[in-house]
């Protein structure tokens, strides 16, 4: 079979890609080199939906952004996606991050965010009391909320598959060919044609760029590491605490998460492994102590998780999209930070360069699907009567909830895959109590699990 079109990597982005291209009436194929989808850089983020007010003026970061910060916002209902309306607030903690915030502002008007506003100190405080009593001023920003950062962009998969998209995991690409109609793709399941391919692979963006030309990019892996603090911190705070930003970093923020706890993050180290992001104690005793530094009453909280990620970051400030005409080939590569915002525009402006360079898009009905609801501030299935087996005490997971996202149509590949659809094992005893449960329940359903190569 030669498909239409082949999207390379199964991140946020690829996910947003290959529904997007089924929306457009193309058999279209998604390939992931890890059991399961989600598994790269769209593990680990901060799980903001941002505005792109402070995205560069004129940028494809800002295009992007805004576009799938509005159609996030337009299918969210039809799609079961939660949204936590908690708002951002830059805080300022000394004279020069104060004098910086006009800017801030004139920034976020020059993006067509107007409602980004400047407040004195005594407005922070009066809108976020625990905040330490020295900060000096902030800039508001109503419309930078918090989402499940792994529902989306499964719903998006499950939509792309409903219109006869097809996913394979564990397909790793290493080479291809191009007669001037077709791709032939090498990979680890054996080969695949298409007529286009996407490349959206991420932190590997250059190695699999380089199948179609020498790569005018470089990825440059970029650490951040998160501490998550258990449930009670969430009381802190209402907004999402945002530092004001450096030429090198956004900064550290304090936010909480849609699962109902508090989080502080992300560092921001530059690496050559590209795998493997490791938390190590003193950048965590680091981030703890800003915490504290911004919120002092975290000081009698509970630390709940560590955990890192990786963000595909290029020598260039600009995501990187584009169309080589002569290739049948769209690159959408350096997708730093923004990429769980951005990657439904990110998936717009791909359609745009495809109706452009290679043939109209026929838009398809969008399919029905609901996705089951994670976020602690909406009603979950043990609220119902009749939940059944209690699995996850620490996030009241029940068994029901642990099967069905074993089943249908893109079940979880491995264990990082069941947590993300159900939260079962990321509580407060890491899977201390349920682990067990959880193995016999999935036995040789999960690659990796239960004979511990999960990572």
């Amino acid at each position: 079979m030669t498909f239409d079109l082949a999207v390379i990597g199964g991140g946020v982005v690829g996910c947003a890609l290959f529904r997007r291209f089924a929306l457009g009436g193309l058999k279209t194929l998604l390939l992931e080199r890890a059991p399961d989808i989600l598994a790269g850089a769209s593990k680990a983020n901060s799980a903001m939906l941002h505005t792109g007010f402070d995205a560069p003026t004129g940028s494809l970061e800002q295009a992007c952004i805004q576009a799938g910060h509005g159609e996030y916002l337009a299918i969210r209902g039809p799609l079961n996606l939660p949204l936590l309306e908690s708002g951002g607030l830059m805080a300022a903690w000394t004279e020069e991050e104060l004098a910086r915030l006009p800017a801030v502002v004139a920034q976020a008007h020059a993006n067509g965010v107007a409602d980004v506003r400047q407040i004195d100190a005594a407005e922070v405080r009066r809108r976020e009391p625990q905040l330490a009593p020295d900060v000096r001023g902030g800039v508001i920003v109503p419309r930078e909320h918090l989402i499940d950062p792994w529902s989306a962009p499964l719903a998006y998969a499950l939509q792309a598959m409903a219109l006869g998209g097809e996913v394979r995991r564990g397909c790793t690409v290493t080479g291809g060919n191009f007669d001037g109609k077709v791709w032939r793709l090498a990979t680890t399941a054996g080969p695949v044609e298409a007529r286009i391919v996407v490349n959206a692979a991420g932190l590997q963006g250059d190695v699999v760029e380089a199948i179609a030309r020498p790569s005018p990019f470089e990825i440059k892996p970029r650490k951040g590491q998160f501490v998550v603090f258990d449930k009670p911190a969430a009381r802190l705070i209402t907004a999402c605490i945002m530092p004001v930003p450096s030429e090198r970093t956004k900064g550290v923020m304090v936010a909480r998460t849609i699962f109902g706890n508090l989080l502080v993050g992300p560092t921001a180290e530059e690496q050559e492994d590209r795998d493997h992001a490791t938390v190590d104690r003193a950048a965590l005793e680091a981030l703890i102590a800003r915490g504290q530094r911004i919120l002092p009453a975290l000081a009698g909280e509970t630390v709940t998780a560590l955990y890192a990620g990786l963000r595909p970051a290029t020598q260039f400030k600009d995501y990187q999209i584009e169309a080589l005409k002569d290739r049948n080939w769209i690159t959408a590569a350096g997708i730093r930070s923004t990429g769980l915002t951005g990657a439904l525009g990110i998936a717009l402006q791909a359609a745009a360069l495809y109706a452009q360079d290679f043939g109209e898009l026929r838009e398809q009905p969008a399919p029905s699907i609901a996705m089951p609801n994670l976020a602690e501030h909406l009603p979950r299935r043990h609220a119902a009567p009749g939940y059944g087996e209690m699995v996850c005490h620490c996030e009241l997971v029940t068994r029901a909830e642990i099967e069905a996202a074993l089943s249908g149509p893109l079940p979880a590949g491995d264990l990082g895959g069941l947590k993300r659809r159900t939260r079962v094992m990321m509580g407060r005893c890491q899977g201390f109590y349920c682990s067990a449960r959880v193995a016999a329940l999935a036995e040789g359903r999960l690659a990796g699990f239960p004979n511990g190569a999960e990572a």
